[in-house]
């Protein structure tokens, strides 16, 4: 394949891929619930004034409501004061308590024939500012640093994030198999994004395949041992409230089975490339080394990648853990126990064959990469 080709091939594809992100951003969900928004209107507010004499502290909790003074600062209603209450029902990880300056998140309550403010409610903390602030920080540095690379990288970002809010989470609310669901949704995911990284090329080949084993591999380590372990997918937060609200068919455990190999898979990616392109980097300065040589440089590349990403989704998952395993330590729990409690053992079973797929992808990707980098010399010599 020739430079230019190779070039429309890259570019064509890098414009498909905005085109499909662009449509993933604008078709429904399916789950859109009109009602949540009749008569309603969320705007930002800044909170003048703030009365707390309806609120009741019960040991570490407070119970009440807060009276709050509103200016809104977005919409029609702009400039407009209100009042708005905050309903606080003792549990910590869902109140908050407003002060003076704060901006929140208001649902104003609209009468249809006046179009007038009937009541309102501060629901959050306003952050979507800031979200978006962080998010142009982060793209502009991306772009800044690495060029095109950087925009390609951008554009994978948000097709990924894309992907899984408009495919993967209808899909397994739907209730499709959310094993091959997952795997497929994953591959498509990792073949955009690397791709759109290097373009149609051997590296992206060795890339690719390297990652497409190591999710499999992942995959079918997360279904042998997910069945020895025996936890039920309600295990995770959040997830009997799908069952009250109506979603009682799930296979729940399927889902927390598939969202092992999914939080894996960006770390599988990155060692299948970190192997690619050292291998592509042996045969631009060695062209004639042969396939056995490069799988060998392949393996001791590996080594070093494997030393360090083994501890890598530990890390991840355990910085997330934290406040379970200080309670645990607190009140001096024997580790038998703590191995064996549901929610420990998700986590284990999620870091360790998570891991285990980290240290299969290294090697897999070096002994494809070996003979795909070798592949036209062999032919040749063959001819």
């Amino acid at each position: 394949m020739n430079h230019r080709l190779k070039s429309r091939l890259n570019l064509t594809f890098n414009i498909f891929v905005i085109l499909f992100a662009i449509v993933l951003w604008f078709i429904p969900t399916g789950y859109e619930n009109p009602s949540l928004v009749k008569n309603k209107r969320f705007e930002q507010a800044r909170i003048l004034d703030v009365d707390n004499s309806n609120l009741k502290a019960i040991g570490l909790v407070t119970v009440g409501t807060q009276n709050l003074k509103l200016q809104i600062l977005t919409g029609p209603f702009s400039g407009d004061t209100v009042s708005a209450v905050n309903v606080l029902i003792a549990q910590m990880s869902v109140d908050k308590i407003f002060k003076v300056g704060d901006k929140a998140l208001t649902v104003l309550s609209i009468n249809p024939d006046t179009n007038q403010i009937i009541s309102a409610r501060a629901s959050d903390i306003y952050r979507s500012d800031i979200e978006l602030i962080l998010f142009l920080i982060f793209a502009l540095f991306l772009v800044l640093f690495a060029k095109t690379t950087g925009f390609r990288a951008l554009l994978s970002f948000v097709f990924t994030a894309l992907a899984i809010w408009k495919i993967l989470i209808p899909l397994f609310l739907q209730g499709y198999p959310p094993l091959p669901i997952a795997f497929l949704v994953v591959t498509l995911t990792a073949t955009v994004i690397i791709i759109l990284i290097t373009g149609f090329s051997r590296k992206g080949a060795v890339a690719l395949s390297g990652s497409i084993m190591g999710v499999a591999l992942t995959t079918l380590l997360a279904i042998i041992f997910g069945h020895f372990f025996n936890i039920p997918g309600t295990v995770k937060e959040f997830s009997e409230m799908l069952l009250y609200t109506g979603f009682v068919d799930l296979k729940l455990t399927d889902i927390f089975l598939a969202g092992i190999f999914i939080s894996a898979s960006g770390a599988v990616m990155d060692v299948a490339m970190d192997i690619a392109a050292s291998q592509e980097e042996v045969v631009q300065k060695h062209p004639l080394i042969s396939a056995k040589e490069l799988i060998a440089s392949g393996f001791r590349v590996s080594y070093a990648v494997i030393g360090t990403m083994t501890t890598t989704l530990l890390f991840a998952y355990s910085g997330s853990f934290s406040f379970v395993l200080m309670v645990f330590m607190a009140k001096g729990t024997p580790m038998e126990i703590i191995f064996n409690v549901n929610f420990i053992a998700a986590e284990i079973l999620k870091t360790l064959v998570g891991s285990f797929g980290l240290v299969l992808v290294a090697p897999a990707t070096a002994i494809v990469g070996g003979y795909i980098y070798t592949y036209k010399r062999r032919q040749l010599a063959n001819q």
